[in-house]
């Protein structure tokens, strides 16, 4: 058996047992920013780090993809259809419709998500996250912009049919120091999203 480190909801770090992991759950990130180094991403590492202490402790290998819809290039953001797409894209987009969770992680323009990462899952197949769950991730200059998960994270994944968990999560950019997160309450929040579905997700593991 070996060791792990795990947050509590202050956000400390402390040793906790992990079981040798029997299965596995695919994780796809879909990160929104337009930036190499983001507040948002540094969200999203919170999470996946989060998820594979969680999990661990129930046998379970976390194996992630990340997408940075930044790095798809130009035929990524002149593709107006799925078909013909440049094969790069077409596997980033194959990544997150076979993942067992999908993590969607934008920053809040204008009170919206980012128009890269609408038009990455504009190319999404319409089924193909039908009862997916989704972890919902933002961030923003200010509290303000925290009703872009509600308003429109939400209902663009319900468009698709997907699961989004219930607890989703906002951070602003008084919540970091440069791209890391330091404020403990979103890390609860963050440990939260993930301990309230964690047996849900164990039923979506397959055989390691």
């Amino acid at each position: 058996m070996t060791d792990t480190v795990v947050r509590d909801s202050a956000g400390t770090r402390e040793p906790a047992s992990e079981t040798p992991p029997t299965r596995t759950l695919r994780v796809a990130v879909v990160n929104g920013s337009p930036s190499e180094k983001s507040k948002t991403m540094g969200l999203a590492d919170v999470a996946l780090q989060t998820l594979r202490d969680v999990l661990g402790r129930r046998g379970i290998r976390v194996a992630d993809t990340r997408v940075d819809v930044y790095r798809l290039g130009a035929g990524f953001t002149g593709a107006l259809e799925r078909e013909g797409i440049e094969p790069s894209v077409e596997t980033a987009l194959r990544d997150v419709e076979n993942a067992d969770l999908v993590i969607a992680a934008t920053p809040v323009f204008r009170g919206s998500y980012t128009g890269m990462f609408k038009h990455f899952f504009d190319l999404v197949d319409q089924y193909a996250l039908a009862n997916t769950p989704v972890l919902l991730l933002a961030t923003g200059g200010g509290d303000h912009h925290a009703l872009v998960l509600e308003h429109l994270l939400r209902p663009l994944f319900g468009f698709f049919q997907a699961m989004t968990l219930p607890v989703a999560v906002f951070a602003s950019s008084g919540d970091f120091d440069g791209t890391v997160l330091l404020n403990p309450r979103v890390y609860g929040r963050v440990e939260l999203a993930i301990t309230d579905v964690a047996s849900v997700l164990e039923e979506r593991a397959s055989p390691a």
